[in-house]
């Protein structure tokens, strides 16, 4: 029963973690400053910061970001990182329109 308590208290410590640092950027900065093929995983870091992130196994990374929308919605910047560090894809997810 310790071990649950204990196990539990955990948990919720975090799931009260805010996100990393940089999550957040505006939209238009986003698509002007990541260029694939051209932007390198350390200036998206300089430029934005540590955020959400996935890797494979292959080496490939994906980071995604969060651009403000109207209705306090946001919409998701992903990025596609290829293993020697440079940007090979974006992708912009737009802000799901609230249920109804």
């Amino acid at each position: 029963m310790m071990r649950f308590l204990f196990m539990m208290l955990l948990l919720s410590g975090c799931a009260g973690t805010p996100a990393p640092k940089g999550t957040q950027a505006p939209g238009e900065r986003l698509q002007q400053t990541v260029v694939p093929g051209s932007t390198t995983k350390a200036q998206l870091l300089a430029a934005f910061g540590p955020t959400k992130h996935v890797v494979f196994d292959s080496g490939y990374e994906t980071w995604v970001y969060q651009a403000p929308a109207s209705g306090g919605r946001f919409s998701e910047f992903v990025v596609l990182i290829n293993p020697a560090g440079l940007v090979t894809k974006t992708r912009t997810r737009e802000a799901a329109l609230p249920a109804q």
